[in-house]
């Protein structure tokens, strides 16, 4: 059994996670407590920089939290050149796993409200009237019309970050 703490309690993000580790390492295999922990970058964390160093201040502070646990995960979700992306971190004992997830481009009118300091999930939670869209499908479920959410997006950011943990050839 793997004992699995993600920086979250966001259900979108454990969602994905949970499955993305249950795939890779078989049903009923993993075991996931959420932290909720600080990620050292600002509520909207813009560019690949900003937001990876989210990513890896939650995994270390998960880490702090939760010394023994087999694997350690974070998604930190920011705006770089007009998109929505995240980067997902795993840690394990010494070795680390990183992945940046697809991005998705948002349109001027929401992208404007954000460049002006506004956080993207309050902005979206307006503009649909969906009360924490970012515990949901986000502005991914919305403007792929459901096709792709922000769970299936962070799954095969987690899927890539986990390689290193399953593949000799990383050794």
């Amino acid at each position: 059994m793997h004992n699995v703490v993600v920086a979250t309690t966001n259900p979108a993000k454990i969602q994905a996670i949970y499955q993305a580790f249950s795939e890779i390492f078989g049903e009923g295999t993993c075991h996931i407590a959420s932290v909720s922990v600080d990620s050292g970058v600002p509520e909207q964390p813009f560019g690949s920089e900003e937001t990876r160093a989210g990513a890896r201040n939650r995994v270390q502070h998960a880490r702090q939290q939760c010394p023994d646990a087999d694997f350690w995960v974070a998604i930190e979700a920011g705006i770089d050149e007009g998109s929505t992306f995240s980067w997902v971190v795993i840690e394990k004992d010494a070795r680390r796993g990183e992945a940046r997830s697809a991005t998705l481009p948002l349109p001027a009118a929401i992208l404007d409200k954000v460049q002006a300091g506004e956080a993207l999930g309050p902005v979206m939670s307006r503009y649909t009237g969906i009360d924490e869209i970012g515990r949901k499908e986000g502005a991914i479920g919305i403007f792929t019309a459901g096709k792709l959410t922000r769970s299936s997006v962070y799954h095969q950011a987690v899927i890539l970050a986990l390689s290193p943990f399953h593949n000799a050839i990383y050794d």
